[in-house]
C-alpha cells in the first residue's frame, strides 16, 4: 500500500520526515510531495498560469519538492508524477502547530489532505500544538497506528487530528470533536522601506468557542482530537 505524504511547512520540516519514516517502518510504501518553502495559511490554494519548479530530493524514500502550495504538490503527484502508481491515501503533516477550530479554513495542512479526499481517497491532516512535550516521532508513531487501523475499514475518510502538549494519562486517547471557533486579536504592523509601504499581521489567539465537545477543549484536556471534515460547505437547510 502506497501513501502520499505532504505538508505546508516545506520539504525541510522535521514533521514530514518523521511521518514518512514511521509509515515506512510499518511497511507502507511512501512517496513525499512537499512545498519548497513555508506555505502556512495557503488553505486549498491552487496555482495556475505560473511555471513551478520541481525536483527529486531523496532516493531511499521517493521524495519530491515543488515550488507551489500543498494542493499543487498533491495534485501534481497524483495526476502526473505518480499517475501510474496505486496511491491509497494522503497524509498531510505533521504540522508544527495546531490546526484547530476555524483555523482549518486557512490551513495549508488541511488543504493538502482535502486534495487527496477530492481524489476519492482517505486523507488525514495531522498537527502538533506548539511547545508540546511530544516529539514528531511520538506523533508519527501514534498516527501510523491510528491510520493502520482506520485504513482497513473501507471508508473514505477526511479526518483532522491535533495532538496535545501532553497525553492526559501518558498514552494517546482519541476524542471525536466538532470544530470550535478561534479568532485572533490581530495587530497590523506597518513599516516603510525604500519608499514602499508594508504591513505584517501579528496577533494573539482568542477562542470564541472552546466548550466541551470542541476540538480545542479536547486538546487542552490532553486528548488527540479527531474531527471528520467534508468539502461540502452548502447550507442545505437554506435550500
Amino acid at each position: 500500500m502506497k501513501i502520499l505524504v505532504t505538508n505546508d511547512d516545506g520539504i525541510d520540516s522535521a514533521g514530514i520526515w518523521a511521518m514518512a519514516r514511521a509509515l515506512h517502518e510499518k511497511n507502507f510504501e511512501v512517496a513525499i510531495a512537499a512545498p519548497m518553502r513555508q506555505q502556512s495559511g495557503m488553505a486549498h490554494a491552487f496555482t495556475v498560469w505560473k511555471k513551478m519548479e520541481f525536483r527529486r530530493v531523496e532516493d531511499k524514500i521517493e521524495a519530491w519538492t515543488i515550488d507551489g502550495t500543498p494542493t499543487d504538490c498533491v495534485k501534481f503527484y497524483l495526476e502526473e508524477l505518480g499517475k501510474d502508481e496505486k496511491i491509497s491515501a494522503v497524509i498531510s503533516g505533521i504540522n508544527d502547530g495546531a490546526n484547530l477550530a476555524t483555523d482549518v479554513l486557512y490551513s495549508g495542512t488541511v488543504g493538502g489532505a482535502l486534495e487527496g479526499f477530492l481524489h476519492d481517497m482517505p486523507a488525514l491532516a495531522v498537527s502538533l500544538v506548539k511547545n508540546s512535550a511530544l516529539t514528531f516521532d511520538d506523533v508519527a508513531k501514534v498516527t501510523t497506528q491510528y491510520f493502520s487501523e482506520k485504513i482497513n475499514t473501507d471508508e473514505i475518510f477526511f479526518n483532522n487530528l491535533n495532538f496535545p502538549k501532553n497525553f492526559r494519562n501518558g498514552t494517546a486517547e482519541f476524542k471525536s470533536a466538532r470544530l470550535g471557533k478561534r479568532d485572533y486579536l490581530n495587530a497590523f504592523v506597518r513599516t516603510t522601506e525604500n519608499g514602499k509601504n508594508y504591513f505584517e499581521i501579528r496577533g494573539e489567539v482568542f477562542d470564541v468557542d472552546k466548550s466541551a465537545g470542541t476540538d480545542i477543549f479536547a486538546v487542552e484536556k490532553g486528548y488527540v482530537s479527531v474531527t471528520p471534515l467534508h468539502f461540502d460547505i452548502v447550507h442545505h437547510e437554506k435550500i
